[in-house]
């Protein structure tokens, strides 16, 4: 794994992350946000907002689009930390994971740590929410990441039971009071649930409990899988979600969250991800759920899934 400073946007300060299969761009005057991830030789899987790149100083937060490490749940003022701002990363040589950390002192003072460690052909991006305050706070750390507008995200379902058989629930799912499934961006099958990402349309979001580990993206020659864990028994925000995604008509969020705790001083609350991006030989097979499954499976399989 190589690292150094680059400029990207018009910011200056942005620490390039990379190896044989895979880049990322992180944003030091600024942030953090991990601006750009792109498999070797491939375009970036991430939504940038053009009007707001090599920005900074807002006395407001600003989407500008990348990755980002939030707290939930949402609320307009704990969320949405003012990163606009310069930070620092230091490289923790015993694990070679690359850590920034970030103070956000909105609602208590909390320290946020994003730790990028990159693997031979994936990345594991950390997610880590510390009480630095006085005061017991109850949060959960909350990782999105904004993709590149014109895609469409794939998250699968558990197998189909049957009746009598199977006589309690397996899933949970939690919408939003402006999402509407009869949206045609929605497509909720079977195996896989889908979400085209559109321009014109008003916001969507739904949310699960979900156990099957990844979500997938899939944008011109590039498929990105983000895969994460289910804690059993844990408490979730949002009535049990550790993964919700959002859409309106300029990008796409794919999201999970660690479980909710209270966490004393000195306290923290942690979760990882791992991402891979592969290149996409020729169209994506999504005609049919058949079709899909069986095109998605050796990916799945590299990404050890």
């Amino acid at each position: 794994m190589k690292h150094e400073i680059v400029p990207y946007g018009g910011w200056q300060r942005n620490l390039l992350v990379a190896n044989d299969h895979i880049e990322l761009v992180i944003t030091l005057d600024v942030g953090p946000r991990i601006i750009s991830c792109r498999r070797a030789g491939g375009e970036n899987v991430f939504c940038n907002d053009a009007a707001t790149l090599g920005q900074s100083g807002e006395n407001e937060f600003v989407l500008r689009g990348g990755h980002r490490l939030w707290i939930a749940p949402e609320d307009e003022v704990l969320s949405y930390h003012f990163d606009n701002h310069p930070v620092d990363f230091r490289v923790d040589e015993s694990t070679g994971e690359v850590v920034i950390d970030s103070l956000q002192t909105r609602c208590g003072s909390i320290m946020k740590s994003l730790g990028v460690t990159l693997t031979d052909d994936s990345v594991v991006v950390r997610h880590t929410a510390r009480n630095d305050g006085d005061e017991p706070i109850q949060i959960a750390s909350w990782a999105l990441s904004v993709m590149k507008p014109g895609g469409v995200e794939i998250i699968p379902q558990p197998p189909l039971g049957e009746h009598p058989r199977d006589l309690l629930p397996n899933r949970r799912m939690v919408l939003w009071p402006y999402t509407d499934l009869t949206d045609p961006r929605w497509s909720l099958g079977q195996r896989f649930f889908m979400l085209r990402q559109s321009d014109g349309f008003p916001p969507t979001k739904l949310g699960l409990a979900h156990g099957e580990k990844w979500v997938a993206y899939v944008i011109e020659e590039s498929l990105f899988i983000k895969s994460f864990d289910l804690v059993p028994e844990a408490v979730y925000p949002d009535g049990g979600c550790n993964f919700e995604t959002f859409s309106n008509g300029d990008m796409l969020e794919i999201e999970s969250l660690s479980p909710l705790s209270i966490l004393e001083p000195g306290e923290s609350v942690s979760h990882s991800e791992r991402w891979n991006v592969f290149p996409i030989p020729g169209e994506a097979m999504i005609e049919s759920e058949e079709s899909l499954e069986r095109w998605l499976t050796p990916f799945l399989s590299r990404a050890g899934i």
